[in-house]
């Protein structure tokens, strides 16, 4: 009789552990992994797909948020009077487009110019990251309050605009008139979110070898050739990143508008989210306040795929 492998190795001392087949091991792994992602899940389910499915549903009927009356199937009655029976939603429109236009260059120009300029290594230039990312870290409803003070006829803008023309300039009410209360809102939102994304820039600019530039200073490249030739390639995948959250949180203006003007003057400063709180909580029209959220959400989606075609990185 044949002896087999297993019994000569037992005859010799040597144990061998058992091991699991492999399909136990593969259930394991995704018991584990199911595990791992189930708290995830569940956040996201709750406070994600459900609202979202249950604002699809809402916007279509004519459901108020304290109403005697049960809510109605109206179609597609909400989306048609966004567009052509509430002037405000396309004034909203407008404004939103127009903060995005202007915010979206300068704050990334700005925060790639502060980046560029504390990557240097000199003495003292952590003192500056963090003087320059303190307001990011500032509640944006404790800076839209400050910057209301300033804003005012006798305030501290004012009162430097006139020191320094020597008397000659007048007092504006900013926040007042219509032709500068946008303004000033894109100026305090330049102000306080460049922080960021001069962080985000640092990150990239930090990512680029160094052998690069020496490579360029060794082929007589100067300051500018470096930054377009090996900066400027070196941050593709960080001018993605930084336009999208950019534009995301621009489309998203409400704070500043919500402490500063409430809308106004004459809705100069209304944007789609602002209005579209108002409809839905304020005058309690929750099923055209559904309607516009979902209105918001399809035009962020696609600005945000638009600009990730536009930007990415050709094959």
């Amino acid at each position: 009789m044949t002896t087999t492998a297993q019994e000569v190795m037992a005859t010799k001392g040597v144990v061998r552990e058992a091991t699991p087949p492999p399909h136990a091991s593969g259930r394991a792994e995704r018991r584990a992994a199911w595990g791992m992602i189930a708290p995830a899940l569940v956040l996201m389910t709750l406070f994600l797909i459900i609202p979202a499915l249950l604002a699809l549903v809402l916007s279509f009927t004519n459901a108020r948020l304290i109403s005697p009356n049960s809510p109605q199937f109206t179609g597609v009655d909400n989306y048609t009077r966004a567009f052509t029976h509430d002037p405000t939603f396309i004034r909203s429109l407008l404004n939103t487009f127009g903060f995005a236009l202007v915010v979206v260059p300068v704050q990334a120009a700005l925060g790639l110019l502060l980046a560029l300029l504390v990557n240097q290594r000199i003495r003292g230039v952590n003192v500056f990251r963090t003087i320059y990312f303190l307001p990011v870290v500032t509640s944006m409803v404790v800076v839209s309050i400050v910057w209301t003070f300033m804003y005012q006829e006798n305030g501290l803008i004012n009162s430097m605009l006139d020191r320094l023309t020597f008397g000659a300039f007048d007092a504006v009410a900013w926040l007042q008139d219509p032709s500068t209360a946008m303004p000033a809102i894109i100026i305090l939102s330049v102000w306080q979110g460049v922080g960021f994304h001069m962080v985000i820039w640092l990150a990239g600019l930090q990512t680029i070898p160094g052998e690069l530039y020496e490579a360029a200073a060794l082929d007589g490249a100067g300051t500018w050739n470096k930054f377009a030739h090996v900066t400027w390639p070196g941050l593709r995948s960080t001018l993605v990143f930084v336009i999208v959250t950019i534009t995301i949180a621009a489309f998203g203006l409400f704070v500043q508008v919500d402490v500063m003007t409430r809308g106004g003057p004459l809705e100069s400063t209304t944007t789609i989210i602002f209005h579209t709180l108002r409809k839905g909580f304020r005058e309690q029209e929750v099923g055209y306040g559904a309607a516009l959220s979902l209105i918001f959400f399809v035009l962020v989606l696609t600005v945000s795929l638009v600009q990730r075609r536009l930007t990415r990185e050709k094959a």
